[in-house]
């Protein structure tokens, strides 16, 4: 691949989790600056989404965050991005994260990080777009998930080639390996 590339990581916004997540999220920002690639993220300040953010920046990276103002409150947008976009409502959040990214990163998060990661893939299953996407199964947290979605395919109510619309990696190095960025 070849220009600046971006990746959008749906996560968490919790403060309320295990450190390790909080961490994992960092350790993942400073891979993003170190290999000049853009996060593009949800613009929030707290949980896995605001320690992705924060150690993107503190090593040198550039963060773009896209913030619906109907989340104002529930949550606050960070306010020392590189770049912060607001609009109206979480679809305009999720379709301008989508049209900033070149691939997807599905972070342990809860129903918001499903609903991202579903409908992202079922854009690709309706062949709206041919971008990758990563679900990040750190210390196992995606296994009911990745069960759940064989057992879509197995029971017949998605194609075979779905469980190709996805690959899962254990371990936050693995990430971009498996994007060749």
């Amino acid at each position: 691949m070849t220009g600046k590339k971006s990746v959008c990581v749906f996560c968490g916004a919790s403060n309320n989790i295990p450190k390790k997540f909080l961490d994992i999220g960092a350790a993942f920002g400073q891979i993003l600056a170190q290999k000049n690639i853009t996060l593009v993220y949800g613009g929030g300040d707290c949980g896995v989404m605001g320690a992705v953010a924060n150690s993107t920046m503190k090593h040198g990276g550039h963060v773009t965050g896209v913030f619906p103002v109907s989340l104002r409150n529930i949550e606050n947008e960070h306010q020392s991005l590189s770049e912060i976009i607001i609009v109206d409502t979480m679809h305009e959040r999720k379709m301008g994260m989508f049209e900033r990214s070149d691939a997807f990163i599905v972070f342990p998060g809860g129903f918001g990080t499903m609903d991202e990661m579903f409908e992202i893939l079922t854009w690709k299953q309706l062949k709206l777009h041919h971008k990758p996407v990563v679900i990040f199964n750190y210390e196992h947290y995606w296994d009911p998930l990745i069960n759940l979605m064989g057992n879509i395919v197995d029971t017949g109510f998605a194609q075979p080639e779905t469980a190709g619309y996805y690959a899962v990696v254990d371990r936050v190095e693995a990430i971009l390996e498996v994007l060749n960025f």
